[in-house]
């Protein structure tokens, strides 16, 4: 899909506020309300805006630890792989997991209650056979740093 500066524009204007009006949306990147919102319909039919929500700073929902794990699979077969990835989307305290190149398989952050709820995921994990040969915990101590990706400018 081909993107022009307009459609840039709203891209980033919609991260940063999602709840933004039409006519203001229009307004900031200079088009009337019609063909604004036209490209806003075309970029969610595509694919490009999945959807809309809120960013909450889970530092201050009490009792709430985020983990990062490195994962490394012991096979890496398409269906070893296709189990692992399955199992991360269905699970409601992943927020994220990343296939990624180098020394791990994996990449993923959870956001659970407790440590101990965090062990006994991975336990779980552990017994059902996802083919984890090694995972490495990284406790998050604070957010430095949490922000929408950088869109390309044009």
């Amino acid at each position: 899909m081909q993107l022009d500066r307009y459609d840039i524009q709203i891209l980033q204007i919609l991260q940063q506020q999602g709840r933004i009006t039409k006519s203001a949306l229009a307004q900031a990147i200079n088009l009337s309300v019609s063909p604004c919102w036209e490209r806003v319909k075309r970029l969610e039919q595509a694919g490009v805006i999945r959807g809309y929500g809120a960013f909450i700073d889970t530092g201050l929902l009490q009792g709430r630890t985020a983990v990062l794990v490195e994962i490394s699979l012991g096979r890496h077969s398409a269906d070893v792989m296709r189990r692992f990835e399955r199992a991360m989307q269905d699970c409601d305290k992943v927020t994220d997991c990343y296939a990624t190149g180098g020394g791990v398989d994996y990449v993923i952050k959870i956001l659970c209650d407790d440590i101990d709820q965090y062990q006994r995921l991975i336990d779980s994990w552990l017994e059902a056979s996802l083919g984890i040969e090694r995972y490495y915990t990284y406790i998050v101590t604070k957010t430095v740093k949490h922000s929408p990706p950088a869109l390309p400018s044009m």
